[in-house]
């Protein structure tokens, strides 16, 4: 396997056990070694009382961009802590697109940025993650 497609390989056979990211509809735009650009579409089913997205919908759409560009380096990796801060209500039909960027990366943790923005391009939250690298691959025979 080409280096080019590890992370491409990596994130299709996430995406494959991912079950909560197809129900969110995530369609996975980009990705290369350490980042990671997501899109979806917020449903009815996603709203809380006041009429706006759940705050859980923007975090776990930024969790997946974060697991996605965390494990495309072929490298197992888990996440040691996460939070978000919500900068704009998020409505029904709105289009949501999280852009995970590697800030830090070391054998055993990394540090990534994402941020979640409207098809305005208007900021909604911004979201930070650190995760635990483990030594095992997702291609074992792969550099």
């Amino acid at each position: 396997m080409k280096k080019l497609t590890i992370p491409k390989s990596v994130v299709q056979e996430m995406m494959n056990n991912d079950f909560f990211s197809q129900w969110l509809g995530i369609e996975v735009l980009e990705v290369a070694e350490g980042t990671c650009k997501l899109r979806m579409v917020v449903k009815k089913d996603m709203l809380n009382g006041f009429g706006i997205a759940h705050g859980g919908i923007a975090f776990a759409l930024a969790d997946s961009a974060l697991a996605f560009a965390a494990n495309s380096r072929n490298k197992k990796s888990l996440v040691l802590d996460a939070n978000i801060s919500f900068l704009a209500p998020v409505r029904e039909n709105d289009l949501l697109y999280a852009i995970a960027k590697e800030v830090n990366i070391t054998n055993r943790t990394g540090i990534y940025n994402i941020s979640v923005t409207n098809q305005d391009e208007k900021p909604v939250a911004v979201f930070k993650g650190i995760v635990f690298r483990k030594s095992e691959k997702w291609f074992p025979d792969e550099e």
